[in-house]
């Protein structure tokens, strides 16, 4: 493991996403073994912080900041740093249509369970191996390949942002938002 700010920022990032995929199947899950309704409050607080966060915040410093210094440094992952930043660029329309599903679910009932349950299956398998592209294949590179000067600039900058599920403080207008998840 690496001591690099940034590798350790992208990482736990990753596991507190992967952990709120997970609290969110299950809680789909119990709530269909209970014959009961899920907390739809919690669920869309969930999507919406998935939204907020790795989408607009997290996605868009990799893309932007990451990616291009790596394409810089080495052409050996061009062709899957093309494909992440597709991924990157369809991430909010994918959760966008996930939270309609949910909406859906909650306001015309049941019969729209299923198709919830299914894309959100489909969400998280994505969005795991997604993440499991950018630890296994991306951050290796970049480790191997930035200069310090990189390391500087992206410290600086996945630094800023922190994620409340990370230990960071979470910003004024997202605090509701991590206390309704939290709790």
């Amino acid at each position: 493991m690496t001591s690099r700010a940034t590798l350790k920022i992208i990482r736990s990032e990753h596991a507190a996403l992967s952990a709120l995929m997970r609290s969110l199947v299950m809680m789909v899950r119990d709530a269909k073994r209970r014959n009961q309704t899920p907390d739809f409050r919690s669920m869309r607080a969930m999507l919406l912080y998935i939204d907020e966060f790795p989408e607009r915040l997290h996605h868009v410093k990799e893309t932007t900041m990451l990616f291009p210094r790596l394409r810089e440094r080495t052409s050996l992952a061009d062709e899957v740093l093309s494909r992440l930043d597709r991924e990157h660029h369809a991430g909010g329309a994918r959760i966008r249509d996930l939270a309609h599903a949910l909406t859906a679910w909650e306001f015309i009932g049941e019969a729209r369970r299923e198709h919830f349950e299914s894309a959100l299956a489909q969400y998280v398998e994505f969005y795991a191996a997604h993440m499991r592209t950018e630890e296994t294949e991306i951050l290796p590179l970049a480790e191997q390949y930035l200069l310090e000067a990189d390391w500087t600039v992206l410290d600086r900058a996945f630094g800023a942002h922190r994620d409340a599920f990370t230990g960071g403080e979470p910003e004024a207008p997202y605090a509701e938002l991590f206390r309704t998840i939290v709790n």
